[in-house]
């Protein structure tokens, strides 16, 4: 389904019946990371499954505040809000764990539940921030001067994503696939406009949360748990799951156990 956002066009995929769950991807990924849960979540949730701006087959935009965390949450508000949808429950992973934070954050009395795989809040201080903005501009560029395909060979060689070799190649091949499907111009601009360097730090924010929020991560990856870890202390009402034996996608590498939290939780 296609739906109009301040200007611009959403793919959303929607399925199931039940409390609406908004699952959000993480950077590089679209819609279809989630659809496989629709058989499992969709019997108690109905899911609303946008692709982020930037990715899949949402609308482009040649205007780089438009891919700022702030306006991507208003947008899927937005969505929610033409969708007749007052209450929701969010999950988001990675880049989409932030977005969801994002949306947590600010539009509060619109969340019923908060589900959050391998995210984080941002970066503590601004120095760290201009860092990470630095970075991630050289990315953009080695994206704008190399094509996509150089890109993803680089994406999939970073250590966060290391537990995922142990895949089966089929697998490895559809995820690589998605991953080249979306496009050079929006993914450069997501890592401008929505890259952890150019969000504000959310860590004080933090304590304000009153829904409930469920912290999953990896066993394998040492940087999110300790995330986590420091995330559960300011929250009021979380708890926090370790999966061993995987990393950072949880929802790919432990599909079946992933999809069983969430709808325990649910």
């Amino acid at each position: 389904m296609q739906v109009n956002s301040n200007g611009l066009t959403y793919n959303v995929e929607v399925c199931g019946e039940g409390f609406p769950l908004l699952p959000l991807h993480g950077f590089t990924g679209d819609s279809s990371t989630w659809t496989p849960f629709c058989p499992v979540w969709g019997k108690h949730s109905r899911l609303i499954i946008p692709d982020i701006v930037g990715h899949g087959q949402t609308e482009l935009s040649e205007d780089i505040n438009r891919y700022k965390m702030e306006a991507v949450a208003a947008d899927l508000i937005f969505i929610l809000d033409r969708l007749e949808i007052e209450k929701i429950d969010i999950l988001g992973y990675s880049m989409g764990g932030r977005l969801a934070l994002t949306i947590a954050i600010l539009y509060p009395h619109r969340i019923r539940k908060l589900i959050l795989e391998s995210a984080s809040p941002g970066l503590v201080t601004e120095e760290e921030r201009i860092m990470r903005r630095m970075k991630d501009g050289e990315l953009a560029n080695f994206i704008n001067e190399h094509g996509i395909e150089a890109f993803v060979d680089y994406w999939e060689a970073i250590p966060l994503f290391s537990s995922m070799d142990a895949l089966p190649e089929p697998m490895k091949d559809r995820i690589r696939a998605q991953r080249l499907s979306n496009s050079s111009k929006g993914l450069m601009n997501s890592l401008l406009g929505m890259g952890t360097g150019a969000q504000p730090s959310w860590w004080e924010k933090l304590q304000l949360l009153s829904c409930e929020v469920l912290l999953v991560t990896g066993e394998k990856d040492e940087k999110f748990c300790r995330i986590a870890e420091k995330m559960q202390k300011y929250l009021k009402k979380a708890s926090w799951i370790v999966i061993n034996g995987c990393g950072h996608a949880i929802h790919v590498e432990q599909k079946e156990k992933f999809g069983t939290i969430v709808s325990d939780f649910l």
